[in-house]
């Protein structure tokens, strides 16, 4: 076929110089729109954390409704931001988003585990709930260094370090919260070292969604 094509097109052009008697004008071809790729790392990447800001969403609404504190109020806003940042990058990219619509329903099973655990947790006392928001805070600054150093691409580095921000800002107010009640949180993802260093930090401006 692709013979029978070229011929067909040579034949063709021959044709219509000599009834034109000039040459022919070559088309030049439209170029087709630009398809922005992204590794397997950072596709995984950006499906994960567009469900694990999720996840810190519904747990703090959840938290709100049985408790009324309004830091858990507060944050679940900023963490619909963040979600809605992660969007745009699937979107950017083409990706399917894997979030689903209902609060404390997930497409990740291991983050419907973790979202489980953590609301059994959550509802032993006001006080262990304000250590679960610290704790999401903590896995989500893990989880964003550790997505972060897979890419290098400015746009995902960009969100990302707007996110870690917006989670540093959290866990203050979390930790401040236990410390006024006497508690004080132990990292479990960070190191001792950068922990010390967010909670001895001022708040932050991160920018949109931070």
């Amino acid at each position: 076929m692709k013979t029978i094509s070229i011929l067909t097109l040579t034949i063709t052009a021959f044709l219509l110089s000599s009834f034109t008697g000039c040459e022919t004008d070559v088309v030049e071809p439209i170029p087709e729109e630009e398809t922005i790729e992204v590794s397997e790392e950072e596709n995984l990447g950006l499906e994960y954390m567009r469900e694990e800001e999720k996840l810190a969403r519904d747990v703090y609404i959840t938290l709100f409704e049985m408790y009324n504190n309004t830091v858990f109020n507060n944050i679940s806003k900023a963490e619909q931001q963040h979600m809605d940042r992660i969007l745009t990058l699937l979107e950017k990219y083409n990706i399917t988003d894997p979030s689903l619509p209902n609060v404390g329903e997930f497409s990740n099973t291991t983050l419907q585990g973790l979202y489980d655990d953590l609301i059994i947790q959550g509802s032993e006392s006001e006080e262990a709930a304000l250590i679960v928001g610290a704790t999401i805070e903590d896995l989500d600054i893990k989880d964003l260094n550790e997505f972060k150093a897979e890419t290098t691409d400015p746009e995902i580095i960009k969100i990302y370090n707007a996110l870690t921000c917006g989670s540093r800002n959290h866990m203050r107010a979390f930790t401040s919260r236990l410390d006024s009640l006497g508690l004080e949180y132990v990292p479990q993802f960070i190191s001792q070292e950068e922990y010390d260093a967010i909670i001895s930090g001022e708040g932050e401006r991160c920018g949109q969604g931070g």
